[in-house]
């Protein structure tokens, strides 16, 4: 595939760090290899690079015998290097976002960025929305960004702070003021850490355990995010300022995070109940440790005197009734007239015996209390128009992340708690198969026992160790809750939700735990939000009446009101992605909420939805926010949350200014979604003829994608032997198992191994296949409906984002080096009919939406990722050339050849970084 790039000035400082970081790699494989290394490396590069500018087929098969003629050590160390040039790349662009963003700072004229928080609120400034409506949406503003293990990270955590280092190292070039002497410092620093990155290990030599996982998420806490959120906060609360002056504003908390890592057991059996509460301690020693640091910066800072100032009644007060109770001679603040230092110390020492001793704070709202009287007493002597910005940041901070850090969410299989629930009717007598009563006799029976205020249980040890462990489950979120506070674990998610009763069953087994609890006078205590998790196809279209049904029962109702008539719902992209195609499992969820929503506000009960989006394409995957955008605009008042991959958090929360950047432009989107702005400008939300035609045009899709994939009986034969999905299984990246149960079938698989191996092969199936079908189904009946489709793209965020998607996935796959994978199929027939099948629908998925867009290229309108592409294309196709041979080598052998598999795995990882995509 060739694809004609403009090089945009705005892009030749990159292309100037790459080359950079390009000549220091070279010098250093010269150092490591001799230059037949290098040699070696450049010829297979510019071959590729020739063969992407113009397919010669003399040069193909040059290249073809160059990579078969490779043999260990050298074949392994020219994987290294192309693996090596993703991993510089990956530093350089990040460098080159945090440029772009300065830039739009220092430009004259105080131009605003596009997507940032400022045009956002300028927007709706433009747009005469009052003060009053604005104080109205951020009280209902909430947007929750939840972190996942899976899949981890395929590039290693010591790799990452490489990289992190490489592009602290370029950005301190800029600086127009460095002499030449420190210019020759940086530069050789930034050759030292190429140096460091070739000399480290890529591949995992064991896979990561849980708290391995844990603790790779905390990074992030403990790097970016607990600096950054606040900052977002402090910027709407500005912009707003700046704008609507004279107005008091109350910017509240509507910007948090989440984790599942610790707390995610659905198909994991390594999270136990003894492993998340693990995680909640690590958690809380995370945030203790940031507050301590904080605290002893604003006690080095907050050196005022009463022989200078007057500071409060309530501060002498506090230092009268506690500095003696708290703190002993030896811990005291020395200097008497220094009263904020005084009483710092007091809060540092009750911060440091949290959750050890008696004089340690209980809750993080005892901690908020002494930290605002702080700040009341500041106001009452500095500047007013000046503010103190460190304990505000602080008191922000505090609200945020509490003792817990992030809110952990709870997921288990409906399958689990089922099994547990027949177990226990059945000893107790009950019922003796409670799985196989009818849905209605479950439901029926469920009710009855939520609304008997007496325990179910018997001891525990009448259990299997299986319903034992479930139990503890509910027991340590009892006991989180007293420990850590409520807002440790609000969520129970359950998978694979089917009917109501998998919900109830939930109820049930809190209910014994005491965290619902039905007292004997009538009145009700509910302290954990059941969420259903809507997964496949099937389970999209009837997740409205599985909600209706909760929503008649006046017990669940009961429950519902407590939690303030707020009910959370998640949404799967992968599974419905995998089992109907993109196309269709998008506009399933769509519409799933539209509906939802409907019903829901009949009920009076608000609708918080969680998107299950995963990073690559093909589950859901696409900027922050983009997939904020694409959500139908009037659920966004209900809250969003999003799940924030593990492979994609490198990407967006490795640095803080991109940490900064990608948070901003969500913010940004979710205030004009809130505000309808974005839809305002074009007139309307969406139109009927709209709905009307993507629905026609997802049940072609549908069709398309299951003739392919359900109705070709060697479908699967193909996509074992034409992906490296066996290979990937070796590859020490996540804790969690490739499939729910050890059986070859299709529908145990999980997602993320289905995508990551059409990803390798550069196929991309799932991430566009049978699109092309349904879009162009529609078009070719009319020329009304191809302006139709341009109409849509042009004013409809949903189908604008699809189309955008699809683009992507066309142009990260790559049918010449997809066609390659053909020949590890054993069966010629079975990978000539399917690839050729496959290649029909590239080409009319690729002709429909440049008639959709209007554009010559794919991603005309997106030059910056067009150009990313392209200069990453010639280094990714050895790596894939490659694989393909050693995957053949491989499999001719009947015991694992561990050389072998070591470079295979080399490919993937490489492959990984230079697509930035696992699954």
């Amino acid at each position: 595939m060739t694809t004609e790039v403009k090089v945009t000035d705005s892009s030749l400082p990159l292309r100037r760090d790459v080359n950079l970081l390009g000549k220091m790699l070279g010098e250093i494989l010269v150092n490591h290899g001799g230059t037949e290394l290098l040699d070696k490396v450049e010829k297979i590069r510019l071959m590729c690079k020739t063969l992407r500018e113009h397919f010669d087929e003399e040069i193909y098969e040059e290249l073809k015998a160059e990579i078969t003629s490779l043999a260990s050590p050298m074949r392994k160390q020219v994987i290294r290097a192309f693996s090596m040039y993703f991993h510089l790349i990956n530093a350089a662009e990040q460098n080159h976002r945090i440029r772009r963003r300065r830039q739009y700072q220092m430009e004259e004229g105080n131009k605003v960025q596009p997507a940032s928080i400022e045009s956002a609120i300028l927007k709706i400034k433009d747009h005469a929305i009052s003060e009053d409506v604005i104080q109205e949406i951020l009280q209902t503003l909430s947007l929750e960004l939840v972190i996942t293990a899976h899949p981890t990270e395929a590039t290693k955590r010591s790799i990452l702070e490489i990289q992190q280092r490489i592009a602290a190292i370029l950005k301190n070039l800029e600086n127009p003021l460095l002499t030449t002497k420190e210019q020759k410092k940086l530069e050789d620093s930034l050759f030292n850490e190429v140096a460091i990155l070739w000399q480290t290990d890529e591949l995992r030599d064991h896979k990561p355990t849980v708290l391995d996982e844990v603790r790779n998420g905390l990074y992030y806490f403990d790097q970016t995010l607990f600096d950054v959120l606040p900052e977002i906060h402090q910027e709407v609360a500005e912009c707003l300022e700046k704008y609507y002056p004279g107005t008091s504003w109350n910017v509240p908390n509507f910007l948090r995070f989440g984790s599942w890592i610790g707390g995610d057991r659905d198909g994991n059996p390594n999270v136990t109940s003894d492993v998340t509460w693990e995680t909640l301690q690590r958690q809380r020693r995370v945030v203790l440790k940031k507050y301590k640091s904080v605290l002893i910066d604003i006690m080095k800072r907050y050196s005022h005197s009463t022989t200078r100032v007057n500071v409060s009644e309530e501060i002498l007060t506090f230092l009268e009734e506690k500095e003696d109770l708290y703190l002993t001679d030896d811990k005291k603040w020395p200097n008497k007239p220094e009263a904020y230092r005084r009483v710092l110390a007091v809060i540092i020492e009750r911060v440091k015996q949290v959750g050890k001793s008696e004089i340690g704070y209980k809750t993080a709202d005892e901690l908020l209390v002494d930290l605002k009287m702080i700040n009341r007493s500041l106001k009452k002597h500095h500047p007013s128009d000046h503010e103190l910005r460190t304990i505000q940041k602080l008191i922000r901070q505090v609200q945020l992340f509490g003792f817990h850090l992030a809110t952990l969410d709870i997921r288990n299989h409906s399958g689990e708690h089922e099994a547990a629930i027949t177990e226990i009717l059945r000893t107790v007598r009950i019922t003796e198969n409670y799985a196989e009563l009818a849905e209605q006799e479950k439901i029926q029976l469920l009710k009855n026992i939520l609304m008997d205020p007496r325990p179910l249980l018997l001891l525990n040890e009448d259990y299997s160790a299986e319903t034992q462990e479930m139990l503890k489950v509910f027991q340590m979120i009892k006991k989180a809750h007293e420990e850590f506070g409520k807002r440790a674990i609000t969520v129970y998610l359950v998978s694979m939700t089917r009917s109501a009763s998998d919900l109830l069953e939930v109820l049930v087994l809190a209910k014994e735990a005491g965290i619902y609890r039905l007292h004997a006078d009538g009145t009700l205590e509910s302290h954990l939000n059941v969420a259903p998790l809507l997964e496949t196809i099937d389970d999209l279209t009837a997740g409205p009446k599985i909600m209706e049904t909760l929503f008649e029962m006046p017990i669940y109702r009961k429950h519902l009101q407590i939690l303030g008539d707020q009910q959370e719902i998640m949404l799967g992209y992968s599974d419905g992605s995998k089992d109907g195609g993109t196309l269709t499992a998008n506009w399933k969820l769509y519409k799933a909420q539209i509906e939802i929503h409907e019903m829901a506000k009949r009920y009076q009960i608000g609708l918080k939805f969680f998107h299950g989006r995963g990073g690559s394409l093909g589950r859901g995957g696409g900027p922050l926010n983009k997939s904020i955008l694409s959500q139908p605009a009037e659920t966004i008042g209900d809250g969003v949350k999003i799940t924030e991959q593990g492979e994609v958090l490198s990407s967006r929360y490795l640095l803080e200014d991109i940490a900064y950047r990608s948070l901003e432009q969500a913010t940004s989107t979710l205030l004009l979604s809130a505000t309808h702005v974005s839809q305002k400008e074009d007139g309307t939300l969406r139109e009927r003829v709209w709905e009307e035609a993507i629905e026609e045009i997802s049940s072609s899709a549908l069709s398309k994608y299951q003739s392919l994939v359900f109705g070709d009986p060697d479908f699967l034969t193909y996509f074992n032997e034409a992906t490296p999905l066996k290979e990937i299984g070796d590859l020490n990246i996540g804790s969690r198992p490739m499939s729910r149960k050890n059986r070859g079938r299709f529908e145990d698989l999980r997602a993320i191994p289905w995508v990551f191996a059409w990803t390798q092969s550069r196929q991309l199936i799932p991430a566009w296949y049978a699109a092309g079908t349904g879009l162009d189904s529609f078009a070719s009946k009319s020329t009304e409906n191809l302006q139709l489709l341009q109409r849509m793209y042009a004013r409809w965020p949903f189908f604008q984002s699809t189309i955008d998607n699809l683009q992507m996935a066309l142009m990260k796959a790559d049918i010449p080096t997809a066609k390659e994978y053909i020949s590890l199929v054993n069966d010629k027939a079975i990978a000539d009919r399917i690839f050729t099948n496959i290649l029909e629908e590239y080409e009319k998925t690729k002709a429909i939406l440049l008639k959709i867009t209007e554009d010559n290229e794919l991603l005309d309108h997106a030059p910056n990722i067009k150009e990313s592409v392209y200069r990453r294309n010639p280094y990714v196709d050895p790596l894939n050339f490659l694989q393909v041979e050693l995957i053949k080598e491989l499999r001719k052998h009947e015991e694992t050849n561990e050389d072998l598999l070591t470079e295979v795995l080399l490919t993937i990882s490489g492959i990984s970084a230079g697509l930035r995509n696992t699954g």
